[in-house]
């Protein structure tokens, strides 16, 4: 008899043991998306120097576009008066892709609704600092459009 209270003890253990395990793999299963929402992601350096975009008079005055920067998505602006401006068009946030909006003359991220004015200062929305900023020059040969790395900006 002294023998089946001792099985009985151990087997109690055991779903102690079980149940323990099981709750605290939920708790964690709970907090991990919270934690990975919170906090933004590493950002990987451009490898590349710089991207030529074509001629000027293909920009729009007041529009956007989206153009590849190394293994990274740019995007290069042209507000109304004609002034260019180019940033890593990745969101500061969660790296979700954004966006130029005509109508606002914002850049808009969709995933959260987080919005950055013309020069790329986190205005609205869970961006937590401003896109890291390209350099736009207008070659005067051929009046190409270059976007070039900032010479110790953030990326």
């Amino acid at each position: 008899m002294a023998e089946k209270k001792s099985d009985n003890v151990s087997r109690r253990k055991f779903l102690d043991f079980l149940l323990g395990g099981s709750a605290i793999s939920v708790i964690v299963g709970a907090i991990y998306p919270v934690f990975r929402y919170l906090t933004p992601p590493e950002q990987e350096t451009a490898v590349v120097s710089s991207v030529n975009l074509g001629v000027s008079s293909n920009f729009k005055p007041n529009s956007g576009q989206i153009f590849r920067f190394g293994k990274k998505p740019g995007i290069i602006i042209r507000d109304r008066e004609g002034k260019f401006r180019a940033f890593f068009a990745t969101c500061t946030h969660l790296d979700c892709i954004v966006q130029y909006d005509q109508k606002e003359e914002s850049i808009w991220c969709a995933c959260h609704n987080g919005r950055y004015d013309i020069n790329g200062t986190n205005i609205s929305g869970p961006p937590p600092k401003p896109l890291p900023q390209l350099k736009v020059n207008i070659l005067p040969e051929g009046d190409e459009v270059v976007v070039t790395h900032i010479e110790g900006g953030n990326v």
